[in-house]
């Protein structure tokens, strides 16, 4: 399954989740990607949409580093399996500006020290408030 998000990237053709040229608030990017994500219209996305759409959106290094799982576990960290649009759309938000003003260290051949590095900033002062506010 492949998820085109260039349409909403703006006309620099930046992807979505990287956020480089599309001036919207994250919070609007990141509610546009849910939707191209949520490919069913059911209101939630699964780990295999989520994990789909990573690997074929090229999403920005940030992220890259983190990798899915790692994400996906901030997403939904009580293991439901799926993941509200305002969940995804607080978490990703959050994430992206913690990830950007503290980017983790390059990735270990195994992936323990970035996934550390990711749960580390995302448990720093300030990580869980809502930007949307």
């Amino acid at each position: 399954m492949s998820i085109d998000i260039s349409a909403i990237a703006g006309a620099g053709g930046s992807h979505a989740m990287s956020g480089a040229s599309w001036s919207a608030p994250p919070q609007q990017k990141m509610a546009s990607l849910f939707e191209k994500i949520d490919t069913s219209g059911s209101g939630t996305i699964s780990a295999a949409q989520f994990q789909s759409a990573f690997q074929t959106q090229n999403p920005p290094a940030v992220f890259q580093q983190q990798g899915p799982n790692a994400i996906w576990s901030q997403l939904d960290p009580n293991a439901s399996g799926a993941v509200s649009k305002d969940t995804f759309v607080q978490v990703m938000s959050g994430l992206m500006a913690s990830l950007r003003a503290d980017p983790p260290p390059a990735a270990s051949a195994d992936g323990a020290a970035t996934a550390a590095a990711g749960a580390s900033a995302l448990q720093a002062p300030g990580a869980g408030v809502n930007i949307l506010a």
